[in-house]
């Protein structure tokens, strides 16, 4: 295999609207929390793909409920990358903020970043532009959605605040490969909040007409969310306006008091 060959990034749906995302070159792959064992093992041997590791980003069940049996039917020898601090099945490797993933098959690089919130030892893999790789790549679980985040499970809304940041500041180009496809109901709300967003507006449109045709909504991209995400825009004055008007507080002193009035407010949508 060429190592400048483009690496495919491809979406294996799983339960109601999990993608288990798997990164391969046409021979080698890995996987991205793997929920469930049964639809990674289908694409694996349709695709004629050798499973050569695992990625995990926190400890839900349905982001690592397949390690074990991927593990037993392809072989204990598969490296299982993940966070330390939690119960995760077969994990063999712990990373931590500032780690780098080295794989050599397929070709990748990854920088490890924490990003507490969602849950409180929750990672993401980042791959700047390599070789085989044309665009920014990131792996962010349940940290960031398009058009949303996650529940704060764990995590506060200051951490949350500050692990969206640490996203902000990739390059705009960087594809984000969330894990769920919650898009449509994340815009629904993401209207109620900036109801005049020009850029959410068009944003709806495409993402319907994708629905519509049974296509992912994803990846979005970091420079898309900054335009759409209210989450990512919890500096922004209209969405400082929709939260202060929701909590009738006069005052909301920084973004993670506007992020925690937007989420407890996307809680009960």
């Amino acid at each position: 295999m060429d190592k400048n060959t483009l690496l495919q990034v491809w979406p294996i749906p799983a339960f109601d609207d999990n993608y288990l995302w798997c990164i391969h070159d046409g021979v080698s792959a890995l996987v991205v929390d793997p929920g469930d064992s049964g639809p990674v093992l289908d694409y694996l041997a349709k695709s004629q793909l050798t499973l050569k590791g695992i990625l995990i980003t926190h400890h839900h069940a349905d982001h690592t409920g397949g390690i074990l049996d991927l593990l037993n039917t392809l072989g204990p020898q598969i490296p299982v990358y993940g966070p330390a601090g939690d119960n995760i099945p077969g994990r063999t490797q712990i990373v931590k903020e500032g780690d780098h993933v080295e794989i050599d098959s397929p070709r990748i690089s990854f920088q490890v970043f924490e990003v507490p919130g969602h849950t409180l030892s929750h990672i993401a893999y980042y791959a700047k532009s390599q070789a085989n790789i044309a665009e920014p790549m990131l792996f962010c679980g349940d940290t960031l959605f398009a058009s949303g985040c996650g529940r704060l499970f764990e995590g506060s809304p200051t951490q949350m605040t500050q692990s969206l940041a640490k996203f902000a500041a990739l390059p705009k180009n960087t594809l984000v490969y969330c894990t769920h496809e919650y898009t449509l109901s994340n815009i629904r709300f993401a209207l109620a909040v900036e109801p005049n967003n020009v850029d959410l507006i068009s944003w709806s449109e495409k993402a319907q007409a994708l629905r519509q045709q049974g296509l992912p909504t994803l990846p979005t991209t970091i420079g898309q969310e900054l335009q759409v995400n209210p989450f990512m825009r919890s500096d922004q004055a209209d969405v400082i306006a929709a939260a202060k008007t929701i909590s009738e507080q006069e005052e909301l002193p920084s973004p993670a008091h506007v992020l925690a009035v937007i989420r407890a407010w996307k809680d009960r949508f």
